[in-house]
């Protein structure tokens, strides 16, 4: 009987993610590094799939990750036309460094914050850094959580698939 029911849980376990991988984008309202009200249920990229990549200063996986992108990020929008938005979870008191902080780096994206991390909560998102990947619909396809060294080809292999 026991060993029914663990199936069962099983089942309905992938039916909830498979639901979840192709959810819209929850809509908080958040503002770039320029001041720009923006709300993420807009969030889009012309007709093709774009990646959210949650990160904070202080983690240090989350730079590596954005710096390993950056350093591919042109040979991925040429490829693919994809567009990565970062998403600074810091918190408001230290929000005033994300774009100095963006522009050391020379960091191409669109660069949000979530001081108050509602847009975090709403995508549920517990460690950083957290990678989206969204389809050209604006549904959620897939997420990754943590980076190691190269992981950042993972990424752009799930965004191919969702290129026309």
């Amino acid at each position: 009987m026991f060993k029914k029911l663990r199936i069962s849980a099983a089942v309905v376990m992938a039916a909830l993610s498979a639901l979840a991988a192709q959810a819209a984008l929850p809509s908080v309202t958040l503002k770039d590094i320029n001041g720009r009200t923006v709300d993420t249920a807009t969030l889009s990229n012309d007709g093709k799939p774009f990646v959210i990549s949650f990160f904070a200063l202080w983690c240090k996986p989350c730079n590596r990750e954005l710096k390993a992108i950056s350093e591919v990020y042109d040979e991925w929008q040429e490829e693919t036309g994809v567009k990565l938005i970062a998403v600074s979870i810091d918190e408001a008191q230290n929000e005033q460094k994300v774009k100095p902080f963006v522009e050391s780096k020379g960091w191409e994206y669109e660069v949000l914050l979530d001081p108050n991390g509602e847009f975090k909560r709403q995508m549920g998102v517990n460690d950083i850094p957290h990678v989206f990947v969204v389809d050209a619909k604006g549904n959620v396809v897939w997420n990754h959580q943590g980076y190691v060294d190269g992981g950042e080809e993972d990424i752009l292999e799930e965004v191919k698939k969702y290129v026309k």
